[in-house]
Order: structure tokens, then C-alpha cells, then sequence
């Protein structure tokens, strides 16, 4: 249950987020940045170490209030590193699982870009020591058809379960996604990478299907992954030529430049 009582602690309210959050913008990232995540909404133009050292401090007040002030905002009035910082703050405050997820369910559907929510997402370690619980929480998501929803359950399975216990579900569970969303399908072929990183035999056998027909991934991911794979300087050179050999030919034109 989430508690809303004061604790005693200082409380930092929107409009002294929104402050200091000006106070640190660089307008030469922000001009970077505007064209690194188009067309998700204003931005101020902080680098993410600085939005991180804001949220910390703000998850040692009273940041209750602050999160439902900045969750009922209008959501056309928020900039994008004031939603990251929710996202950060439900990672670095001091609270229950069971809170936790509350949050997240409020926070979870105003993501509105990739680095909202992988910038976000980097600060849930709880999900490490809420093993069991976390990932039946995390699943849920899968449900969703919103991409950045979906996005997020895809990215928070890669970063925090990617391990002996949860490997063969993990690598089911991408070899199922089926969603045109750019963003997801990224995170799905990021995912698989860090997958065959980890667990190489077992990731190689599910790209060695043939076709989603046959229990494999979705094409564009699936060669995606395997470019991702490539990419890695922790995958020796004779292994990423027997990769590339797995790829496979698309047939629709523009397919393979997605």
C-alpha cells in the first residue's frame, strides 16, 4: 500500500525539482539529446548522471508527495527528465516491494521513450533480491500491446534476471514477442544478446530455429540479435562468422533496414 503521511524529512516539490533540474541544463546536450529520442516531448537538456543525483536526493525526503505531484500532472506538461526521475526515485527511495510495485504501476504507462525507460529502469536493483516476486510482477507486463510497456518488462528481464534460474524462460519468452513496435523489437534483440553473452549454448540453440514457425525469434529480430551478438567484444571472432551465417534473408522489402 503506498503511504502518503509525511516522515519529517524535507520535502522537494515539482516546481524545486523542475529548478534545479534547469540549473544543471547543458543546452549543447540537450541539443544532442533532442535528436538522440525525437519526438517524446520537451526536454531541459541534463546529462543522466546529473537527473541521478537529483532523484537520489530527492528519494531521501519525503518523495511520496513528490511522486504523486509529478504522476498527476497533466501528462503533456512533463519534461522527459522529470519522468525519468520517477522512474529513479521508485528505484532509490526506501520502501516495501509491495509499494514499489504500486508505484510502478502508476509510473510504468507514462513512459514515453526508450531512455525514459532504460534510464529508469537502471535503478531498480530490488528486482535482484525480489527474485520470485519480481519476475511474476515483471511478466505481467508482457500482456501489455503498448510498446514502451512492453519495452520495459522486455529491458527489466535482461537487466535483472538474466541468470541460471530464469535463462530458458527468458529466451521463450523473446522467442514469443510479436509486436511491431521498433522499441520493442530492440530491446528484444538487445536482450537475446546479453542472453548469448551469458548462456551461449543455450541462446545459439534458439537461433539456430529456422523460423518463428518453428519456435525461433521474429526475422528482424532475430538477425538484429545476432548483429548485437557480433558487435560484442566478448564474443570470440569464430563464433560471430558461424553467427552471420545464421542470419536470415528477408523478404519484404525494407525489412532488414528497419
Amino acid at each position: 500500500m503506498i503511504m502518503t503521511g509525511m516522515t519529517g524529512e524535507e520535502h522537494m516539490t515539482r516546481e524545486e525539482l523542475r529548478n534545479t533540474l534547469f540549473e544543471l541544463a547543458d543546452a549543447g546536450y540537450k541539443e544532442f539529446n533532442d535528436k538522440l529520442v525525437p519526438g517524446t516531448g520537451v526536454t531541459i537538456g541534463v546529462r543522466i548522471p546529473k537527473v541521478r543525483e537529483t532523484a537520489r536526493k530527492a528519494a531521501k525526503g519525503e518523495f511520496r508527495r513528490l511522486l504523486t505531484e509529478l504522476l498527476e500532472a497533466p501528462e503533456d506538461s512533463l519534461y522527459q527528465e522529470e519522468r525519468m526521475t520517477v522512474g529513479m526515485i521508485i528505484g532509490y527511495a526506501a520502501m516495501d516491494f509491495e509499494e514499489r510495485t504500486e508505484w510502478l504501476d502508476r509510473y510504468i504507462p507514462r513512459i514515453n521513450s526508450w531512455a525514459v525507460c532504460d534510464c529508469g529502469n537502471s535503478t531498480m536493483k530490488f528486482f535482484l533480491k525480489e527474485q520470485e516476486r519480481g519476475f511474476a510482477y515483471v511478466c505481467g507486463w508482457l500482456k501489455s500491446r503498448k510498446e514502451y510497456e512492453l519495452r520495459f518488462a522486455v529491458v527489466t528481464l535482461m537487466e535483472y534476471f538474466t541468470n541460471e534460474t530464469y535463462i530458458d524462460r527468458l529466451l521463450e519468452i523473446y522467442a514469443g514477442i510479436r509486436h511491431e513496435g521498433y522499441y520493442v523489437k530492440m530491446a528484444a534483440a538487445w536482450a537475446v544478446s546479453v542472453c548469448y553473452v551469458k548462456f551461449p549454448e543455450k541462446t545459439l540453440a534458439l537461433l539456430k530455429k529456422e523460423s518463428e514457425e518453428t519456435g525461433g525469434l521474429e526475422d528482424w529480430t532475430h538477425n538484429k540479435a545476432i548483429q548485437k551478438i557480433r558487435e560484442s567484444r566478448r564474443v570470440p571472432e569464430g563464433e560471430k562468422e558461424m553467427l552471420n551465417r545464421l542470419k536470415r534473408k528477408l523478404q519484404r522489402e525494407g525489412r532488414e533496414n528497419m
